[in-house]
């Protein structure tokens, strides 16, 4: 099992099929971005929902502990704006004309920022309030 120490020097332990699934994660992950790079576009699509799903499962299963929760959730949205992306680009339409200056891909600034949101909403609101409690970061 892998181990972090949490700041009260408890173990936090993450059994052995997370850890691979995680694992896994990755390389998923990497495939996706590496068939966006090569405009390889059936396997970067198909990438989508394998790299996707993963995270939200990792996501949840980390749900007891707000750290780990607020960050693999910015982990989801951020692929998810990777992906609607790189699905703009493949179908050609991430020049469009969105909004002003703005492109159609532009359009991925909204999940990074509720992405920043998570995060923002961890360390600025919940952590300070909960400083007793366990935490992994």
């Amino acid at each position: 099992m892998a181990e972090s120490v949490i700041s009260d020097g408890r173990q936090y332990t993450i059994p052995l099929r997370y850890r691979i699934m995680e694992n896994l994660h990755i390389v998923f992950w990497l495939f996706k971005d590496l068939a966006w790079c090569m405009f390889w576009k059936p396997l970067g699509l198909l990438m989508i929902i394998p790299t996707l799903t993963i995270s939200f499962v990792i996501a949840w299963r980390t749900r007891h502990y707000m750290s780990e929760l607020c960050h693999n959730l910015a982990v989801s949205v951020w692929i998810m704006a990777n992906s609607y992306w790189m699905i703009a680009e493949f179908a050609g339409f991430d020049e469009e004309p969105w909004f002003g200056a703005y492109t159609l891909k532009h359009v991925a600034v909204v999940p990074f920022l509720l992405g920043m949101l998570f995060l923002a909403y961890y360390y600025m609101w919940w952590k300070p309030r909960h400083r007793q409690e366990s935490a992994t970061l």
